[in-house]
């Protein structure tokens, strides 16, 4: 079914279509995206044991376990036997990540429960978007961007400790705004990283979906804040 606006055709069946992308590493991507949900559904189960129980707390303890993982899992190199550690260390990671939001959102859900849905659809909608347009994009196209990132995340990293002693709120929308736009480029980059590294012979897509999931939790985040700001700003001004 093909839909035409003026003289500019668009076609759905395009949408199916991933022929500049071999088998291999379209078997690759199910693999890391199957591991993505899975690590999101853990977050969420965090997440609502830290809102709805008393069985954990997200807070200091949750946050030393989430480094932790992290190593583990770095330090547990991909071998091709042992994925099951691996997946078994990224769901511990994805568990403590929604702990660690829980905080958060305790706040969020005394201004407006709402928002948390809204901002989770409101990143799936970011996220699957810029994923198709890194996987429709002409080959290593967005490749380029890797050092522009990493000085962007270097320079609002710096942003964030200096505004811990200068407390300006002008530096906080700074690095909110700013975190939302480069965590969004962050998934073009590093869905079209994985591409290439799969076709280079790296088939850890236990560490591929983990990068991608660092992305969506940093843009549901920002979203969460933004929209809880702005729902106070509404209030007040009522």
């Amino acid at each position: 079914m093909n839909s035409f606006f003026g003289n500019r055709p668009i076609s759905i069946n395009a949408l199916k279509d991933f022929s500049q992308i071999n088998h291999q590493t379209r078997q690759h991507l199910k693999n890391v995206y199957s591991c993505l949900c899975l690590t999101m559904l853990s977050a969420a189960v965090g997440s609502g044991i830290h809102l709805f129980t008393d069985i954990l707390k997200g807070g200091i303890l949750s946050s030393v376990a989430l480094f932790g993982l992290l190593i583990a899992l770095a330090f547990t190199p991909h071998n091709g036997k042992n994925q099951t550690k691996r997946v078994g260390i990224l769901m511990g990671f994805g568990f403590c990540s929604g702990l660690c939001l829980g905080p958060l959102m305790d706040r969020i859900m005394e201004i407006d429960p709402s928002i948390i849905v809204t901002a989770f659809f409101a990143t799936t909608l970011i996220f699957g978007c810029f994923t198709l347009s890194a996987l429709y994009a002409k080959q290593r196209s967005f490749l380029y961007l890797g050092g522009i990132l990493g000085s962007a995340l270097t320079m609002l990293f710096m942003l964030s400790l200096i505004n811990l002693f200068v407390g300006s709120f002008f530096f906080y929308q700074i690095h909110l705004y700013g975190g939302l736009l480069l965590f969004s480029v962050f998934i073009i980059y590093d869905t079209q990283l994985i591409v290439e590294k799969h076709r280079q012979g790296d088939k850890d897509y236990v560490w591929h979906s983990l990068d991608l999931f660092l992305d969506f939790i940093n843009i549901f985040r920002r979203i969460m804040i933004i929209l809880a700001q702005n729902k106070e700003s509404k209030k007040r001004r009522n």
